[in-house]
């Protein structure tokens, strides 16, 4: 039976220059590779070591990319090794199959969504009338799916998030701080489910996972063994759970350590 590896991209696997973490002397930095172009700029790395390890999971289990990125955001990746047959984006929103969308997934993910959240319309509403633009930098919508802010950090209010998270829980409605972006997500509309799935039509009886924000959560709790890396907002909040590892690296580092368990866990032991 094969093993299913759902992970997280962004701060998880692959990283931008500022979320590196790069604390050694130049001299001794591990060689990168840039697997994101974007308007002609390099954008995304992971280290010349983990591309390898990415390389030997392909081997080793059924490798699924897991990200709350759109589906025209993930084709940027260029990740190394053979191409995933399976894909999850739009934090589930989206199950993509050989790079074609499931419409059949799709249609029940919205139809769920229509019946237990309010309308993606009035979450836009409540953040185009309760931010300033001394802060906010773009508002956007993802898939038709959910909201996502692009915000000043430092300019940020302390409290708005919070208050943005009791307003949006009782409609239904989850929110995440990860960078410089503020996630509105519908609370079905999870990786988790997307996972299940995958692992429904691989027929995967041992299921691995590893992510860095509250969006992964439930991602996490729903694999059989699962990592999060040394910084992010489940690192900051202290989270773990059983069966879950929190290891120490930080930044891209990281990236390289979650690629090795998974390799290690996913090769016959004995």
């Amino acid at each position: 039976m094969p093993v299913l590896v759902a992970s997280d991209l962004d701060r998880t696997l692959i990283y931008s220059a500022a979320a590196l973490s790069l604390t050694m002397p130049d001299a001794r930095a591990p060689r990168l590779l840039c697997v994101e172009v974007h308007e002609s700029r390099p954008l995304s790395f992971m280290t010349e070591a983990a591309a390898q390890l990415l390389t030997d999971l392909a081997g080793a289990a059924v490798f699924v990319p897991t990200t709350t990125r759109t589906r025209k955001q993930y084709q940027r990746i260029n990740l190394p090794g053979p191409a995933p047959t399976y894909a999850i984006c739009a934090n589930g929103g989206h199950v993509l199959v050989d790079g074609v969308p499931d419409g059949d997934w799709h249609a029940a993910v919205t139809a769920r969504l229509a019946a237990e959240c309010v309308p993606l319309a009035e979450v836009r509403h409540h953040l185009m009338t309760t931010t300033d633009p001394a802060w906010v930098r773009k508002h956007r919508v993802a898939d038709d799916l959910f909201a996502y802010l692009v915000v000043e950090r430092e300019l940020l209010p302390g409290e708005w998030v919070k208050e943005l998270a009791a307003w949006a829980d009782p409609r239904g409605w989850t929110v995440s701080l990860q960078g410089r972006k503020i996630y509105a997500v519908p609370k079905p509309l999870t990786k988790s489910a997307a996972v299940r799935e995958v692992a429904r039509r691989t027929g995967a009886d041992l299921t691995l996972a590893a992510g860095d924000s509250l969006l992964d959560a439930d991602l996490l709790l729903a694999a059989d063994r699962g990592w999060r890396p040394g910084h992010g907002e489940l690192a900051d909040a202290g989270w773990t759970a059983p069966r879950i590892s929190a290891l120490p690296e930080r930044g891209v580092l990281a990236g390289e350590r979650i690629l090795g368990e998974f390799l290690s866990a996913s090769r016959p032991q004995g």
